[in-house]
């Protein structure tokens, strides 16, 4: 008989509004979700679905207006901000649609600057392996193309050693081609590290790539999908 497995995330009727002028805009309203280790997620919805509310919650840099999000043991809902600070910067790598790197640094030298302030790192040189760019170490982003320059972005959100990395759109700002070079250095991530992945996108196409997808509208949960045959990123119909 299976154990069943614990989940790393656990939201339980997680809700999220903001006050706009005379009214309110509910972004999330009562999800239920549990995510587990070794999983590859991807969330699905178009724009104004919640999506990205959802995934700034998960990684502590917004709070829900009610509801509940345990992450193992820590009820990441009643924490204060010093200590979502500490939760992100041990457990939360971000990939984000736009690279964010510093132009004045390295390849390695920007990875570096995460692996300096976790406690447990992997060496930056091995960070830029697992995305396949540990011959462009030296290299200054002015030097590096679109793709490339996520890759190293991705290298420095995995240079702490995170439990999970959380993706916003981060094919959004690349061509087709590209595109499915960095999903295929994510996905070697998950393969290789066994880190929980979430990517949100509004493609669909990715949803191939994962164990679960999970549809969201109207910042509900629309529908929960599993996927048994995930494919590889240059496989995919785009």
């Amino acid at each position: 008989m299976s154990v069943p497995r614990r989940p790393l995330f656990e939201a339980k009727q997680l809700s999220k509004s903001y006050p706009m002028g005379d009214s309110v805009v509910h972004a999330l309203r009562g999800i239920d979700l549990q995510l587990h280790e070794g999983e590859f997620v991807v969330i699905l919805g178009a724009s104004g679905s919640g999506k990205s509310t959802l995934l700034n919650i998960l990684g502590g840099l917004d709070t829900p207006t009610s509801g509940t999000l345990m992450f193992r043991d820590q009820d990441l809902s009643a924490c204060d901000e010093h200590a979502l600070t500490e939760f992100r910067r041990e457990h939360v790598g971000f990939v984000f649609q736009f690279y964010n790197l510093i132009s004045g640094l390295t390849s390695l030298d920007n990875v570096r600057l995460v692996t300096e302030i976790a406690n447990a790192p992997m060496e930056p040189i091995e960070a830029l392996r697992l995305v396949g760019l540990e011959n462009r170490a030296t290299h200054y982003p002015a030097q590096l193309s679109g793709g490339e320059q996520q890759r190293v972005a991705i290298a420095r959100a995995i240079g702490k050693n995170p439990s999970v990395l959380l993706c916003d759109e981060p094919t959004g700002a690349l061509d087709v081609k590209t595109g499915a070079i960095v999903l295929d250095a994510i996905a070697r991530i998950h393969r290789e590290l066994g880190t929980l992945v979430v990517i949100i996108t509004h493609n669909a196409a990715i949803a191939n790539m994962a164990n679960r997808v999970i549809r969201l509208s109207d910042g509900q949960i629309a529908r929960i999908d599993e996927n048994l045959n995930p494919q590889p990123a240059s496989t995919l119909q785009w």
